[in-house]
């Protein structure tokens, strides 16, 4: 049952995305940053399913480093789409 409450939640994600309008940097963004939560989310239901303590913190790090890797990556798209706003005024 978790798979399918993944990938509805993930379906829904991305029909709010294309809902959204925007230009295509901000899509491309926010489809990071969904792209990295949803592997955060598998790691710590990972380490919600083992018995071993050690490993359980270890995917919990994991998780965290990859959701903030995805959204400095998502927030360095939207810094570059606005660095070229600024650069054509």
């Amino acid at each position: 049952m978790k798979p399918t409450l993944k990938a509805t939640r993930a379906g829904a994600g991305l029909i709010a995305l294309a809902a959204c309008g925007g230009n295509a940097d901000d899509k491309a963004a926010q489809n990071v940053e969904a792209m990295a939560e949803n592997q955060a989310d598998a790691l710590e239901d990972l380490a919600d399913n083992t018995t071993n303590e050690t490993l359980e913190d270890s995917l919990e790090a994991q998780a965290d480093n990859v959701e903030d890797a995805g959204e400095a990556k998502a927030d360095a798209i939207d810094d570059a789409d606005d660095a070229r706003i600024e650069n054509k005024r």
